[in-house]
């Protein structure tokens, strides 16, 4: 039980601020920068490719494509995917920095999911799974192996200075 405690509060630490950020930041307009956009409204997909840029307030997200599927013409999902895709949002205690090889984020659910080699940083605090899953509404983070059970999830928390 006594290692718990200090996991959890690692997890409180790295998450909070996120949800700190990410609450001013999703009343923003999502801008986008790419060199090729596909767009069917049929479907509601917006396809962007090549260098991609979103930004959303504090929010900075680079990969190779990124999609957006929409309902209504509202987007209802971005999954971004790059060697790695990359993102950084301002937090209160500073920048929140990541990076995987895919990233997903459900609006309606508000679950954001970090797939293969996935990384978080505050600070020189880190946490490194092949898989990290948090909950915005809940404020619940899980990571995990990946599938074939050769990868641990790692955390490094720096002492805090005197």
């Amino acid at each position: 039980m006594y290692l718990a405690r200090p996991l959890l509060t690692l997890l409180l630490l790295l998450t909070a601020p996120i949800v700190v950020a990410l609450e001013s930041d999703q009343d923003q307009p999502i801008e986008l920068a790419a060199d090729s956009v596909d767009i069917d409204e049929g479907k509601g997909l917006s396809i962007y490719r090549g260098d991609v840029d979103l930004r959303q307030g504090s929010i900075r997200l680079r990969a190779d494509v990124v999609t957006v599927h929409q309902v209504g013409r509202k987007p209802s999902k971005v999954v971004a995917e790059g060697r790695p895709v990359r993102f950084e949002q301002m937090a209160d205690k500073g920048p929140v920095k990541g990076e995987a090889r895919r990233v997903e984020y459900e609006i309606g659910s508000e679950n954001l999911v970090l797939a293969g080699d996935a990384v978080l940083l505050q600070g020189k605090d880190s946490m490194r799974s092949d898989r990290i899953v948090y909950d915005r509404v809940r404020s619940v983070v899980k990571a995990g192996a990946a599938a074939d059970g050769k990868q641990r999830v790692r955390i490094s928390i720096q002492a805090p200075s005197q």
